[in-house]
């Protein structure tokens, strides 16, 4: 799923009606970001005057306290889906900034940015409720999740750019920029899933037709289509 929306601003308009001309600033972050903004701030700056100017665009830090609003969500639906809650907590603030009513102009909504079709697919009835955009969009990660064999990195280019581009690409991350970029600051507010994920304690019994015959067998993952039972542990 494609987006326009930023990992660590969220792009408001300040009015400035009253005010034929305005001065805008800007200067590198931390993270190698361009910011423009109409207040200075310290270290070198670049000015530049804006004339005859009725509005202009500022970006301000997405507030990460929003989060603790979505907490049990996010968590009860990372529980029930298999899905570190981590990783969910990091789509989420990359997708919206915590932004339910964010929404992107190839049509993505809410604060995982379901697009119109995973939004038929779960039958989500509003994008922008928050419990229903969660748990849509952390079943449609667990589903990527399941297409490649629980590798973080090809779901969340998946997620990003779809499985059709990823799987075009021989089920690497297409070389796009944007896609290249979301993974990264997914995975940098994530952290390493190899050092914080869990061993599983679920056992699937798998039935699977060989040759014609049902056979059986057992695994720890999830199958991603096919017959199942998961045992009690």
């Amino acid at each position: 799923m494609k987006r326009c929306i930023a990992i660590s601003a969220i792009v408001v308009c300040v009015a400035s009606a009253s005010r034929a001309e305005a001065q805008i600033y800007s200067w590198t972050d931390g993270d190698g970001h361009l910011v423009l903004s109409d207040h200075p701030q310290g270290g070198a700056q670049v000015g530049y005057a804006m004339p005859q100017v009725e509005s202009f665009r500022t970006t301000r830090p997405a507030d990460e306290g929003k989060s603790a609003l979505y907490d049990d969500i996010i968590s009860d639906s990372a529980r029930q889906h298999s899905v570190r809650t981590d990783l969910v907590r990091a789509v989420v603030q990359v997708e919206s900034g915590y932004n339910p009513f964010a929404t992107s102009p190839k049509g993505a909504m809410g604060l995982m940015q379901l697009m119109p079709a995973t939004v038929q697919q779960f039958g989500v009835r509003n994008p922008f409720d928050p419990m229903e955009n969660i748990r849509a969009g952390v079943a449609y990660l667990r589903q990527l999740l399941d297409k490649y064999a629980d590798n973080e990195v090809l779901a969340l280019a998946a997620y990003n750019a779809g499985p059709g581009a990823v799987d075009r690409h021989g089920q690497a991350v297409p070389p796009y920029r944007e896609t290249r970029d979301y993974v990264s600051k997914v995975n940098k507010i994530a952290g390493d899933s190899s050092k914080r994920r869990a061993p599983s304690t679920a056992i699937y019994r798998i039935i699977e037709i060989v040759d014609g015959q049902e056979t059986i067998r057992y695994s720890d993952r999830k199958p991603a289509s096919g017959k199942y039972e998961l045992m009690k542990p």
